[in-house]
């Protein structure tokens, strides 16, 4: 299935029906007066998650959603039928901006989001609505009010506790296979993965997290090389990284400076993001440095490469993803940094809260 992260889309609400014009017309009821009913409101335009969706690919083929009308009003008092709703599915993790103006309107995270993206025109009110002791036999009726289009760009951010980011051929596809359920492309040729996979990891006393792989960075990918940087957006929900690491020297780059060039890209990206409202900048998220293939790797020269990260102030990890070495280490150190990651969001949740009860408190003397 082809994966798509971005759709532009045409939505429009219903036009609420007319409200008739119309007279009672009964025997032996002389000047029956008006009976002319309301119409009906237009349908709406609605959005919903849907867990079972992971790509936008649907949008591709359908662009414009378009609700139906509101039926105008009838004789006898009667309100014209209300026009039909349209209801758009999204995959969790959708962004709907404006189209013109880029503003973001909604962020759709959950699967019980549900969204009244436009609301359908109200229906008109017939004669019978308008009759008064003044003006008895009203010859008019109320128009049904209009509904609202607008275009919108939605964009696909995966929802996903840990990010694997690395180089081509650093073994993320391999890794993520190895820790989850997920089957992603393997082969020994760079840029194996075009879209990234997720795989949700069982960790220790039965808790489970959600792990993206993102396609490989290369340097100079802010200006476009390789598959540049478009799939960062992936990753912007994550909160840390696996910097995975080829370790084994076969593909003659230096690990330490692979390590800079790749965090060189998130700075670019961050550059380009950082006017962005409630962006967090990736460069500063924590980062878990895993050294790879190290089944191809001599212990001596394992030990002198860790040395040179240390140098930097950097801790590694040692695995291999083809003989599962160092992955059940790996999986802890995950479920650790998560839980670490979830009890300083409540500490500061609950700090947050005291300061705010003591605010009120002082507000009321």
């Amino acid at each position: 299935m082809k994966f798509i992260d971005e759709a532009k889309i045409f939505v429009r609400s219903g036009h609420g029906g007319a409200g008739a014009i119309s007279w009672r017309r009964e025997k032996f009821v002389p000047r029956g007066g008006p009976d002319g009913g309301d119409g009906g409101a237009g349908g709406s335009v609605i959005i919903k998650v849907n867990r079972q969706l992971s790509t936008l690919l649907d949008f591709r083929f359908k662009k414009r959603f378009v609700a139906e009308d509101g039926h105008p009003g009838e004789k006898q008092n009667m309100t014209g039928q209300c026009g039909k709703d349209v209801l758009i599915s999204v995959p969790p993790g959708t962004l709907i901006k404006d189209a013109t103006t880029g503003e973001v309107l909604w962020d759709l995270k959950s699967s019980e989001n549900e969204v009244v993206l436009l609301k359908g025109g109200r229906g008109g009110k017939g004669n019978q609505f308008f009759k008064n002791s003044v003006n008895q036999a009203p010859k008019f009726s109320q128009p049904g009010e209009d509904g609202a289009e607008r275009e919108l760009f939605l964009e696909l951010k995966l929802l996903a506790d840990v990010g694997i980011i690395g180089f081509p051929n650093a073994g993320k596809s391999t890794l993520i296979s190895r820790i989850s359920a997920a089957k992603p492309k393997i082969a020994d040729y760079p840029f194996t993965t075009l879209v990234p996979n997720l795989g949700v990891v069982q960790g220790p006393d039965f808790k489970s997290f959600v792990v993206a792989d993102i396609p490989g960075l290369i340097k100079g990918a802010h200006l476009g090389a390789g598959l540049g940087i478009q799939f960062l957006r992936h990753i912007e929900r994550t909160r840390f990284f696996i910097h995975l690491i080829d370790a084994s020297g076969f593909t003659e780059r230096d690990p330490v400076a692979d390590y800079k060039d790749l965090n060189d890209e998130l700075r670019h990206y961050d550059e380009k993001r950082r006017a962005d409202e409630g962006f967090f900048e990736l460069s500063s998220r924590p980062q878990l440095v895993v050294l790879n293939k190290i089944d191809l790797l001599g212990k001596s020269d394992l030990v002198r490469l860790q040395k040179k990260f240390k140098a930097l102030g950097v801790e590694t990890l040692a695995i291999s993803g083809a003989t599962g070495v160092g992955i059940h280490k790996l999986i802890n150190e995950m479920t650790v940094h998560i839980a670490r990651f979830v009890g300083e969001k409540e500490d500061s949740f609950k700090e947050n809260e005291k300061s705010k009860s003591f605010a009120e408190e002082r507000a009321t003397l």
